[in-house]
């Protein structure tokens, strides 16, 4: 049995939740993609395994994937969630393009360590974060400049 799937039936049945069928395929499918994902793009993958996975199963175990320390909700400026697994990844925070959707993961030790401080000093008990930087990448950025002198 695989690490993330003894730590989702602890949670489950701590929580007195049973480990279905429906949410092992769930699971499954969650931990075979390593990019983000949303959860219409996670129904159409189970769908190719199982028929009877239903849109509600879907985020109800997406949301008990979260509480259970699994998964993270990572919203990306868009109307709908986009998610990733976080079990035994290191933590990581987001640039985001907005010309071209481009998504990309970097770790500062001097964010993480500012974040902290600020917290001390506030007496304040951290239980997650996320930060998310809007902007454009270098290749949009290239491409507007060729576009605007033309």
């Amino acid at each position: 049995m695989l690490e993330e799937e003894k730590k989702f039936k602890r949670y489950l049945k701590l929580n007195g939740l049973k480990f279905t069928p429906e949410r092992q395929i769930i699971l499954r499918q969650v931990f075979s993609n390593h990019s983000h994902f949303e959860a219409d793009d996670l129904l159409v993958a189970v769908r190719q395994h199982s028929k009877k996975v239903s849109k509600a199963t879907i985020y109800r175990t997406l949301s008990h994937l979260i509480q259970s320390g699994l998964l993270r909700e990572a919203v990306f400026g868009e109307k709908h969630a986009h998610y990733e697994h976080v079990f035994k990844h290191k933590h990581h925070e987001h640039l985001i393009c907005l010309s071209c959707k481009k998504i990309i993961e970097f770790s500062n030790q001097k964010i993480e360590k500012l974040q902290e401080d600020v917290c001390l000093e506030h007496s304040f008990a951290p239980l997650s974060h996320r930060l998310q930087v809007f902007g454009h990448c270098a290749d949009c950025q290239k491409s507007n400049n060729k576009s605007l002198s033309n």
